[in-house]
């Protein structure tokens, strides 16, 4: 739906008055036509060229992205510079100057996606922003070019995109509202046969925004936008005298190929939380360059703020093979490759007496098979393996560099399967395999281990059945979570027992805190009365000391006190002794 399309070139057409021939026209006024429609006719072919560009890999892109920069850079300036003689002269229109700012937004956007820095979103924001305000693609309706209408359905689909990603939620709900209409006119006006995918477009985008299962309110009982990007002091700092691993996360690819569950523009809600939960708070360029205009790639902000990430929707085994590859070799020295899989289990259909890392089964790969009650059925003799899923088999070649794992699925045990063969540190953090029914119902909007990592105190209020939390409530409860997880980064790092491993990623900030909200979301789930099965309980590899972590007795006098806090004390075990 969001697919680019092409314009039709304007060469050199001169606009004339009366008895005017071309000759008439001022020197200077036709070389000004001239050069816009070079910058232009440039501008579209290197745009155009974009999509032939790997998606793959750090270095082959940049250049090619400078240069698409550089001339969209010299005809924004051109047409603010030229306005009158091209309004008269080449009977510039105001869609014309959307679309150019529109292909700027885009270009930030992807520059956004290949790089993770999301300062680049908010100049993305800017362009889309302006092109609102500015009205820019008012006139479109008038004309009876459906193509023309279609251009506007995509920038406002564009710019709820970039919207979403910066939890723009007010302004998401108004330009989704705008969008509706917009659609309605355009087919009321044409008989166009992609109605139901414009209406597809918005059913996906309305669910999107109703996935949270808690809000967050005001005294007036107005919805609070909540960031759950890593903010400064919002995570533990580490102790005087700690040892840790010195290692940085460097790349992560996160992985969506869940059945059902609410996305929008090859973003399902999960990857959508874990993408946030893998960036910094973002920062206004605009406030550290001094330059006016289009702001160029190459002005970054000099310390690179957030892993690299890879965003793949639904990838087949092959495409999800490539870019593991392309990561694993640009890896940095001392650096780490996350892998995030939010996907379908997919279980084997018999034991074999040898159980190697490719008798468990694993996650779902892309493909156009049967799926049946959300999980895959078996078609072919049962000695052989799926090929399409990702076994723990597969991923042992990527354990020569430092590997970190996190799988949300039905069938994510299968992982607990590793072994360590190069000595290199590797963890895995494994979901629940089962939920009770409760939480099971709410699968659609994202998974409840996911909201944990991503959210926990979202989560927490999830799980214990709040559909809503005031703001100064939900404030002490977020200043009484920073004290818990100092003391589960103590817990940690003062363990006797805990595996080197676990100490070894301890030292990167998004790294710690995600391991600070694994221990808290599988201590919470083990106090909670609805949790009973030992299926319903995260694991990870290596496996956790217990009573050191996910059962200490701190740990769970606190939870009680933040169950308190919220008045949902009587879900929870008081002496979770008694509970085994």
């Amino acid at each position: 739906m969001l697919r680019k399309s092409r314009q039709k070139n304007n060469n050199n057409t001169f606009v004339m008055t009366g008895a005017e021939t071309e000759d008439d026209i001022p020197l200077g006024e036709r070389k000004t036509v001239t050069d816009f429609c070079y910058l232009l006719d440039k501008s579209k072919q290197l745009f155009n060229g974009l999509r032939d560009l790997p998606q793959y890999g750090h270095k082959q892109w940049q250049s090619y992205f400078g240069r698409t920069f550089d001339v969209y850079t010299k005809l924004w300036k051109f047409q603010q510079q030229h306005r009158q003689v091209l309004d008269s002269r080449y009977g510039l229109k105001r869609w014309q100057i959307g679309e150019v700012a529109s292909k700027i937004g885009q270009l930030y956007y992807h520059y956004y996606l290949r790089t993770s820095e999301t300062s680049y979103l908010n100049e993305a924001f800017s362009f889309y922003s302006a092109i609102r305000q500015r009205s820019y693609y008012f006139q479109v309706n008038k004309e009876d070019r459906p193509e023309l209408v279609v251009k506007k359905l995509r920038y406002y689909a564009r710019y709820i995109v970039v919207c979403l990603l910066l939890n723009k939620m007010d302004l998401v709900k108004v330009l989704v509202k705008e969008l509706s209409e917009e659609i309605e006119d355009y087919t009321q006006r044409f008989n166009t046969e992609d109605q139901l995918e414009w209406n597809l477009v918005l059913q996906e985008v309305a669910a999107f925004i109703e996935a949270d299962p808690v809000v967050v309110l005001n005294d007036n009982n107005s919805v609070v936008t909540i960031s759950n990007r890593l903010q400064e002091g919002s995570v533990p700092p580490l102790e005087q005298g700690m040892v840790v691993g010195q290692l940085i996360l460097a790349d992560a690819l996160i992985i969506g190929n869940c059945n059902n569950q609410v996305k929008f523009s090859e973003l399902t809600i999960d990857m959508f939380r874990m993408l946030q939960a893998l960036e910094r708070e973002p920062v206004n360029l605009a406030t550290q360059t001094s330059k006016q205009g289009t702001m160029e790639p190459n002005e970054k902000p000099a310390k690179r703020e957030n892993p690299h990430k890879y965003l793949l929707y639904k990838p087949t085994f092959s495409q999800l093979f490539t870019f593991l590859s392309a990561s694993f070799k640009e890896l940095p020295a001392n650096s780490v490759l996350l892998i995030y899989l939010s996907a379908t289990g997919v279980f084997p259909t018999g034991h074999s007496d040898y159980e190697g890392p490719y008798d468990f089964g694993g996650v779902l790969t892309n493909t156009n098979r049967d799926v049946v009650n959300g999980e895959t059925v078996q078609k072919r003799n049962q000695a052989q393996k799926e090929m399409h899923c990702l076994h723990p088999g597969d991923l042992f070649p990527f354990t020569r560099k430092p590997l970190f794992v996190i799988v949300d699925s039905s069938n994510s045990t299968a992982y607990k399967n590793f072994t360590n063969l190069f000595g290199q540190p590797l963890v895995c953090l494994l979901s629940p395999t089962v939920y009770p029914k409760s939480v099971q119902d709410q699968s659609q909007r994202g998974s409840l281990f996911t909201l944990f990592l991503y959210s926990p105190l979202l989560a927490f209020s999830s799980v214990c059945g709040l559909n809503s939390v005031q703001r100064g409530l939900w404030e002490r409860a977020q200043e009484f979570l920073r004290k818990v997880y100092r003391d589960i980064g103590q817990m940690l790092t003062r363990s006797r027992t805990i595996d080197q491993a676990f100490l070894q990623f301890f030292g990167d900030e998004f790294l710690r805190l995600l391991l600070i909200r694994f221990v808290f979301c599988s201590a919470a789930l083990r106090l909670h009365k609805l949790f009973r099965e030992s299926q319903s309980f995260p694991e990870s590899y290596p496996e956790l000391p217990k009573q050191d972590t996910v059962e200490s007795s701190l740990l769970q006098k606190h939870i009680l006190e933040l169950a308190t806090m919220l008045d949902v004390q009587s879900l929870f075990w008081d002496d979770s002794l008694e509970a085994y």
